[in-house]
């Protein structure tokens, strides 16, 4: 089991070096209050003094620390002689020929055997980050301490909460501490060590209350209660360790620190853990064996050990499911290319079948959001074209004035006995004119659909074209190409349907009512609509003499001129008037409607055959003939940078997720009891 906590700081590692934390690993964080005494605990825990230290906020970037346990020195010697017992290359450490030692990641292969270069080290990185004046950063510095005398952990020490900025500090800097601090806490797979001095009250310690916010039930929380030597005289903190006042789950332990004046006399640590051990045993004799630094380490590496082997099979699930996510993410990539001609000939083809595909509806990638391809194409077709043309009046724009004009034109200086058929033909050809613009509408719409299908097959049948933006556009420049070649060919084959229809009206057409028939149906409804032969006489001889009215007296505003007046005025039609309105209204109506549904039939066929079938057929021949020409290749199968770097970093994760999942892999089940 102890093997456990190498096994996370070789997995902190690999996850490090791809700059990614998508694993939540164990590890203990270090929580108080500035000036609580969190860096002297992490040195007792050490045993050397390598943290800056000073008055005010001296931690002002997180630092992941990993301790690791190494054998002494002279035992290493001599397994790299050959004499003694043989270890994993992980924990023999060969050449590096000092007890104790450090290392930083951002100090690559380099070996710090003296712990006040450590110091050094960390505050020149620390104002490499934040200044150097008072700034903090939410950088970690992550670094090794490997030694003989320490217990194996992974600790995260934080800058102290703080209250009113200082220095270079925002305004905003208690907000900005607590959000650190709890982005480190809220790790699930996180112990909290919360640092409190004993001369303050238990109660109002801002690290259990952050503590709190993440772990109401303590489950991961210890208590370190620091500074017990500082006490006011005549009290002491025992009812505080002893839980009494705050119970903590995990437990309460007190520690000694050392005062600034030690740390100016330069006390070695050795001496402070014995003067701590003293002052327990003078103070606190009931509790002198369960608290102290050095109970503290064991603690800690006991409560990680087992926090890791519960965390485990979630970390182990959490590995192979991210493995498999981000496998198929690089697979979306593709491999770089190698054969230019194949790669390009695979692409054109497969988007050629896709765009058929998506008209046929046959498509991999069906949308449920909206209609698409040949489905919208359909709806054009019959919803939107056809409810147009139903919609259109068949004598909309027709009054009974232009009828009666026509119907006079026709005559000329003759009055007729009969509708002249040159009015009908005259009329009849105005009406179906006004087919052709909701038919040329069709054609557009259709056409605007097509376009539509370029865009949805380059986002979601073919990931390929988005690796390469230029063969994309060029694709995209073909297809348009094609497309705008064969509008206007469509428009004119429309445009010469409605002029077929206007060439020659046929009266002969089956479906045509008979113009005898329909006059004298007319003529029978107008003979029951009048009261006897009087009625008629009568009407005749106003007709009679609305003319001499109007030719006699012009001044008196009641003449009537259907053809020079540029307003016409408005009167009661004479029954003949009427009856003859009434056989061209009748024909005119009938014969639109003829025409009309021929026209609602052909010119989906038209557009069907000119137009969606032709681009079907001939897609893949254009875009071979455009694209595949051998000075083209190189430049058209040019990676875009996004796809190449993405790539480059999925495949860089998913290499430290396949170690990682290997170093899980080593840990037997009875490793973890």
């Amino acid at each position: 089991m102890e093997t456990l906590i190498p096994t996370i700081n070789r997995l902190q590692e690999v996850v490090l070096t791809v700059g990614a934390e998508v694993i939540q690993l164990p590890q203990i964080v270090v929580v108080g209050c500035q000036s609580s005494g969190k860096s002297s605990v992490l040195e007792s825990l050490v045993g050397r003094d390598f943290l800056p230290r000073g008055s005010g906020i001296v931690t002002r970037r997180p630092l992941v620390l990993q301790l690791i346990n190494v054998a002494p020195l002279q035992e290493r010697l001599k397994i790299e002689s050959g004499n003694g017992v043989k270890q994993s290359p992980h924990s023999s450490y060969p050449g590096v020929k000092a007890e104790e030692w450090g290392t930083f990641l951002h100090c690559k292969n380099q070996i710090f055997t003296d712990f006040q270069e450590i110091r050094r080290e960390i505050e020149a990185e620390t104002e490499r980050s934040s200044g150097d004046n008072k700034g903090i950063s939410s950088e970690p510095i992550y670094l090794k301490i490997f030694s003989p005398k320490v217990l194996s952990l992974s600790l995260v020490d934080l800058p102290g909460i703080t209250k009113v900025p200082v220095g270079d500090q925002p305004e905003d800097i208690e907000t900005q501490v607590q959000e650190m601090i709890l982005s480190f806490i809220s790790n699930p797979n996180s112990l909290i060590l919360a640092v409190s001095p004993a001369n303050s009250d238990l109660a109002t310690s801002d690290a259990l209350k952050l503590a709190r916010e993440v772990d109401p039930d303590g489950h991961r929380t210890l208590l370190v209660v620091s500074k017990l030597d500082l006490m006011d005289a005549g009290t002491d903190a025992l009812e505080v360790l002893l839980g009494r006042v705050i119970p903590i789950r995990l437990g309460i332990i007190g520690v000694v620190n050392r005062s600034q004046y030690d740390i100016n006399t330069q006390k070695t640590l050795e001496d402070s853990m014995k003067d701590e051990h003293a002052f327990l045993q003078r103070h606190y004799p009931s509790l002198a064996s369960r608290a102290g630094s050095r109970y503290l380490a064991k603690t800690l590496s006991r409560l990680l050990m087992h926090h890791i082997r519960d965390c485990l099979p979630d970390l182990k699930t959490r590995v192979t499911v991210l493995s498999a996510q981000y496998q198929t993410q690089l697979n979306s990539y593709g491999q770089p290319v190698e054969d230019h001609s194949a790669t390009l000939l695979q692409i054109v083809t497969k988007f050629a079948s896709d765009y058929c595909n998506t008209i046929e509806g046959t498509a991999r990638y069906i949308q449920t959001s909206e209609l698409c391809g040949g489905a919208r194409i359909c709806y054009i077709f019959h919803e939107t074209f056809g409810r147009t043309l139903q919609s259109i009046d068949p004598l909309g724009g027709l009054t009974e004035l232009d009828i009666l004009t026509a119907i006079r034109n026709a005559t000329g200086p003759r009055p007729a006995l009969f509708v002249p058929e040159v009015s009908f033909e005259l009329l009849v050809k105005r009406q179906i004119k006004r087919l052709e613009e909701p038919s040329l509408r069709c054609v557009e719409l259709v056409h605007e659909e097509l376009q539509r299908i370029i865009q949805h097959c380059s986002s979601f049948s073919t990931q390929e074209l988005l690796r390469f933006p230029k063969l994309h556009d060029s694709i995209m420049e073909v297809v348009t190409g094609l497309l705008r070649k064969r509008l206007p060919i469509t428009n004119e084959m429309v445009h010469n349907l409605v002029a077929i229809e206007l060439a020659y009206i046929n009266t002969k057409h089956p479906d045509f009512t008979d113009a005898g028939q329909v006059s004298a149906s007319v003529n029978s409804q107008q003979a029951e609509t009048l009261d006897g032969g009087k009625r008629w006489k009568n009407e005749k001889a106003g007709d009679e003499k609305a003319p001499a009215a109007g030719f006699g007296s012009p001044s008196r505003g009641q003449a009537i001129n259907l053809l020079d007046t540029a307003v016409p005025a408005s009167r009661k039609l004479s029954t003949r008037e009427q009856r003859d309105c009434e056989v061209i209204q009748r024909l005119i109506k009938c014969y639109f409607l003829i025409v009309r549904k021929s026209i609602q039939d052909s010119v989906p066929k038209t557009v069907m055959h000119f137009l969606v079938n032709f681009v079907k057929e001939h897609l893949q021949s254009e875009l071979v003939g455009q694209l595949y020409k051998q000075p083209l290749l190189q430049e058209l199968l040019i990676e875009s940078q996004d796809t190449a770097q993405q790539r480059t970093e999925v495949a860089q994760m998913l290499e430290a997720l396949k170690k990682a999942n290997n170093i899980i892999s080593e840990i037997r089940e009875t490793h973890l009891w």
